[in-house]
């Protein structure tokens, strides 16, 4: 009997959980962000239709959702402490030991498994309407820089502590990157890489260790910005 109610407990703390997080992923203005995420898609897409000069690539359709996905998970990583902080849930968190890195964890990982999936629908969608592409691949790959971006959000924001002055950082550096990507377009240090984009005057060999090596500097910028993230959650006062 305590075996099964200890199995219900624990079973009624997931599904809480999982409500909280995803009422705080999906609340406010998050649904703008997704909504211009999907009529960015559909504008760029119906252009490329249209065009009778068009001839998209996979390259063309890395970047085409790349954008879409950076916009559908900005809002809840960079917007997502002070949303805690508005609502005086964070007061409730740190009220509870090691709880509150429980819930942001499963928060990020909600995150990134709502982004996947979008992008898997948006990438059927290209692959029917511009051009065939290998879907669950091209998803994987989107999925590097835009964790990275996610995650460092997530990070500033443990920082700042507040969501518009974490956006305008994150901005600054979104666009630093952009700038410097055309000079890093082969460079395993280009956030923006483009791993179905292989320069004509790089040998594939080359391109592939290049491309291998960008996505494991990724991976590494990912683990430290959510370390670095959950160990200034620690300072309890400048949150609450």
């Amino acid at each position: 009997m305590n075996y099964r109610a200890f199995v219900n407990n624990f079973v009624s703390m997931i599904i809480s959980i999982f409500r909280y997080n995803l009422k705080i992923i999906f609340a406010n203005k998050f649904v703008y962000f997704l909504l211009a995420a999907v009529a960015i898609f559909l504008l760029v897409t119906t252009i490329n239709l249209l065009s009778a000069e068009s001839s998209p690539t996979e390259g063309t359709i890395y970047y085409l959702l790349l954008v879409p996905g950076i916009l559908i998970i900005f809002y809840p990583t960079t917007f997502g402490i002070q949303n805690d902080v508005d609502t005086r849930m964070i007061e409730i968190l740190f009220g509870i030991p090691n709880y509150r890195y429980k819930v942001w964890l499963v928060r990020m990982a909600l995150i990134y498994v709502v982004v996947f999936v979008i992008l898997v629908i948006l990438s059927i969608v290209s692959s029917a309407a511009l051009v065939n592409i290998p879907i669950f691949k091209m998803v994987f790959q989107l999925m590097f820089p835009i964790f990275f971006i996610g995650s460092l959000a997530f990070m500033i924001s443990t920082v700042i502590r507040n969501g518009n002055g974490t956006a305008v950082v994150m901005i600054i550096i979104g666009m630093t990157f952009f700038i410097l990507s055309g000079q890093l377009e082969a460079s395993r240090w280009n956030l923006f890489l483009n791993p179905f984009a292989m320069p004509s005057n790089v040998n594939q060999a080359v391109w592939m260790e290049t491309t291998f090596n960008n996505r494991i500097y990724l991976l590494i910028g990912i683990a430290i910005s959510i370390l670095v993230g959950l160990l200034n959650l620690q300072k309890r006062e400048k949150f609450v």
